[in-house]
């Protein structure tokens, strides 16, 4: 019964990590495609170009109500804090996410 017992808490301990693990790298990508933008805006990239295009497409969802949080009169600097802000939220909320499930599991 006890070994039962204890392959039952080895393996709930192994799928609670798991998607610990999981919830902290959906939000590490997040926060990377997030990232990502606000290069590819900094550094003029061509916006007609497929990947400039997939990525800003990709961000916008992902930035949330950030994405017009602040509303400077340039364009770069308010990408740059908005999607900016938006991906230091994804980082802090995955990590706290990951923790909880952890303690939780």
């Amino acid at each position: 019964m006890a070994d039962t017992d204890s392959a039952r808490g080895a393996t709930r301990a192994r799928v609670v990590g798991a998607l610990a693990g999981v919830v902290r790298w959906a939000g590490l990508l997040i926060a990377l495609v997030l990232v990502v933008h606000v290069v590819l805006v900094m550094g003029n990239a061509n916006p007609d170009n497929p990947i400039t295009g997939f990525v800003a497409d990709a961000a916008e969802p992902l930035a949330l109500a950030f994405k017009d949080l602040f509303t400077p009169e340039d364009r770069k600097l308010a990408v740059l804090v908005n999607y900016g802000i938006a991906a230091v939220f994804w980082l802090v909320v995955s990590s706290v996410a990951a923790r909880l499930i952890r303690r939780l599991g």
